[in-house]
């Protein structure tokens, strides 16, 4: 089980510096306050504002018009396209009863169907799908051009589910009710209007919502905090309050969790922060709150226990939790004393792994992990005296595995197996035996022939290694001619891990283009260590990290400045922007996807004011001082030379949102800077909302790429 609202947030001479960085705000028409700035382009933050949006667009025209004009562009987009849209692709598929289900896009279905068939029909090479929901007709009778965002299910009838669809790709939702024996919406049952809210079933009859119910209900983030029960049928005014959180939070949620033994459990989650959260138990409509430290998610509910991923170190009534670890806290003891908790320790990991996922089978606990960057899938099962015990899964070394779906009747789950040069592969694993039975594979996008894959690493300014990866041509020269893309993230402990190239090996590794993933500090690489060392004023570390590996690459010779370009996206798009104003002279190219850029500002642009426990807080004088420091938008300077950038974002991102990018890119163009601008008119913080547009996306950051790297 994830935080519902954690994973909406998710895919980044001091005095002087805060000083020269208020230098370029004019004033406005009121002053934010708590540390903000005033700032002469915040009407550039109005998503909807008209005038931005004909400012993105007219440079969006003169951008696309110059890539476009490129005689490769219509190659990329074609080769994009067809990898995008390919029908030979692997499903991500997942188990629902004794069905298995998965949505699917084409160039047929650009909106997507959601489908389901038997397993034993999907084990052929062309299932019998039977479409669910078919989202193009849907948004075609309706008129809007509808997302399909998931779904939320009652695992107790398994019949009934919520919907939730966006408008174009936004993360806020328009929730309805869908039979799943019928396939079509209820009549007359749950429907919530758009908002940025989430649900969880409490019985067949009723919805725990969180959502905004008026004034006061939502926090500065723009996320609720306020549950509410939500009869079938009641109107929203008539829903009962079950929990209330403060104003200084972040958001409130509930879950609702069930295991194969038929035990249920529903919490209450009250995000302080975005890393540190309290748990409630809901005991007899009321919430009890578990003993649990701060920094903890709730993975699920197995054989009667509650199975917790510990962020912290945790000393429970004598028992050392380490950081890091799972653990199994029996839920009946825990809803008769919920002050007193009695963790047994599941998983507790090394110094080099950092977990990736939990999932559970009827009788299994599975666990997801990276050990030195490379994945790992362990089978844990609780032993007659409480403890526990794991056995590996032998599965491919030197890749990504992933539990996309675990069937709770059974002891199977599906995984896919992944790594740089060699395609995607779903496979069936029985847990207890351990059989791998391989279902599906996708064909090559690219020859991967010629390429060779390297884990190499850097030292960083404080002599910590930072591992990363290289694909390269196996025969460059080593003369700093290599035409090279440099990739990291380093952030919010998302760790990232080897995945097969696609697209990037065919329009990139293809043309001699080298490929390469950071595992900079930020990310979960090696657990919540690896994230805290580069926490809001640490996080020069991390930016120290990205440095070291692309001063490695160049002393290597692999590449060299004129031929090096890096790319990074929300988080890693703020990456993007420090190292352009920071280090111009090491990079040719700049990809800054959907980024964070005013980091005075940015509490109280988009969702921002969530990710205070990440960046720090401008109302801070010590941690404004070093936003100040870093912001990519307050430290462009007059007199520099720097690389012509390419801006990625998208008007329809209600999380991380487009002023960001308008407002750097516009104080560029007052600056007399050359940069080049993308604002798709959909897509939400994917920056594209279906394949054609990404596919488009992708040919333009390639071409740009291209342009800049190899010519």
């Amino acid at each position: 089980m994830k935080n519902t609202i954690s994973a909406l947030l998710l895919s980044p001479g001091l005095l002087l510096g805060a000083t020269a960085a208020f230098a370029d705000s004019a004033p406005t028409t009121s002053a934010p306050g708590n540390g903000i700035p005033e700032d002469s382009r915040a009407w550039m933050e109005d998503m909807n504002n008209a005038d931005a949006l004909a400012w993105a667009k007219a440079e969006t025209d003169r951008s696309t018009a110059v890539l476009q004009a490129d005689p490769r562009y219509p190659t990329l987009l074609a080769e994009a396209t067809a990898i995008a849209e390919s029908k030979d692709r692997v499903p991500v598929v997942s188990f629902r009863g004794e069905a298995v289900y998965n949505f699917w896009q084409d160039g047929d279905h650009v909106q997507g169907l959601w489908r389901t068939t038997t397993l034993d029909s999907f084990r052929k090479e062309k299932p019998d799908w039977q479409t669910v929901l078919d989202v193009d007709a849907l948004a075609k009778a309706e008129g809007v051009k509808w997302v399909f965002k998931g779904t939320d299910c009652d695992e107790e009838t398994r019949r009934h589910c919520v919907v939730h669809l966006s408008n174009g790709g936004e993360d806020a939702v328009t929730l309805r009710e869908f039979d799943m024996k019928t396939r079509a919406f209820v009549p007359g049952g749950f429907s919530l209007p758009r908002g940025k809210q989430t649900v969880a079933w409490a019985d067949t009859e009723t919805l725990l919502v969180a959502r905004e119910w008026g004034p006061g209900t939502m926090s500065n983030a723009g996320y609720p905090l306020v549950i509410k029960s939500l009869k079938r049928g009641q109107p929203l005014e008539q829903a009962k309050e079950v929990f209330h959180g403060q104003p200084t939070d972040m958001s409130v949620g509930a879950t609702t969790l069930r295991d194969a033994q038929g035990h249920q459990a529903t919490l209450i989650i009250r995000n302080l922060s975005f890393f540190e959260a309290e748990t409630y138990l809901l005991a007899d409509g009321q919430p009890k709150r578990l003993a649990l430290p701060l920094k903890v998610q709730v993975q699920g509910l197995h054989d009667g226990q509650l199975i917790v991923e510990v962020k912290q170190d945790w000393d429970a009534g004598g028992t050392a939790v380490s950081q890091g670890s799972v653990v199994a806290v029996d839920l009946a003891a825990a809803t008769a004393d919920p002050d007193h908790l009695h963790p047994v320790v599941v998983y507790a990991p090394t110094a080099r792994e950092g977990l990736t996922g939990v999932d559970f089978t009827k009788h299994h606990l599975l666990l997801s992990l990276t050990e030195n960057v490379k994945g790992r899938l362990y089978v844990a099962d609780r032993n007659a005296d409480g403890t526990w015990r794991r056995a590996l899964l032998q599965l491919p070394d030197n890749a990504d595995v992933t539990i996309t779906g675990a069937d709770r009747d059974h002891d199977r789950a599906f995984v896919t197996v992944a790594s740089f040069l060699e395609p995607l592969t779903l496979s069936l694993v029985d847990t207890n035996t351990g059989k791998v039975e391989k279902l599906k594979s996708s064909p090559p996008r690219f020859d991967a022939s010629k390429a060779v894959v390297e884990q190499r690493e850097a030292v960083s300014s404080d002599g910590t290694r930072v591992p990363y990866f290289v694909v390269r041509p196996r025969d460059v020269p080593f003369d700093g001619s290599t035409p090279t893309l440099l990739y990291a993230y380093g952030g919010f402990e998302v760790p990232m891990l080897p995945h097969y190239l696609g697209t990037a090996g065919k329009l990139w590794l293809e043309r001699g283009g080298a490929y390469v993933l950071a595992n900079i500090r930020g990310g979960g690489e090696f657990g919540p260590a690896w994230h805290e060392a580069g926490l809001k004023t640490k996080r020069q570390t991390i930016y120290d990290d990205f440095v070291a590996v692309a001063r490695d690459l160049i002393a290597t010779k692999l590449t060299s400045t004129r031929r090096l370009g890096i790319e990074g996206g929300s988080n890693g798009g703020l990456l993007m922007g420090v190292q352009f104003t920071q280090h111009p002279e090491l990079w040719r190219a700049v990809v800054i996807q959907v980024p964070l850029l005013d980091m005075l500002r940015f509490p109280v642009i988009g969702a921002g004011a969530s990710w205070i426990g990440e960046y720090g807080d401008p109302a801070i004088p010590e941690e404004r001082a070093f936003l100040a420091h870093i912001s990519p938008y307050h430290n462009l300077k007059a007199g520099v030379t720097y690389p012509e950038p390419l801006f990625v974002t998208s008007a329809k991102d209600d999380r991380v949102n487009p002023g960001h990018a308008r407002k750097m890119a516009a104080k560029m163009k007052e600056m007399g800077l050359p940069f080049l601008y993308y604002e798709n008119t959909e897509g939400g913080h994917a920056a594209s909302a279906n394949l054609k547009e990404t596919a488009r996306r992708q040919a333009l950051e390639f071409t740009y790429l291209l342009r800049k790297l190899k010519d």
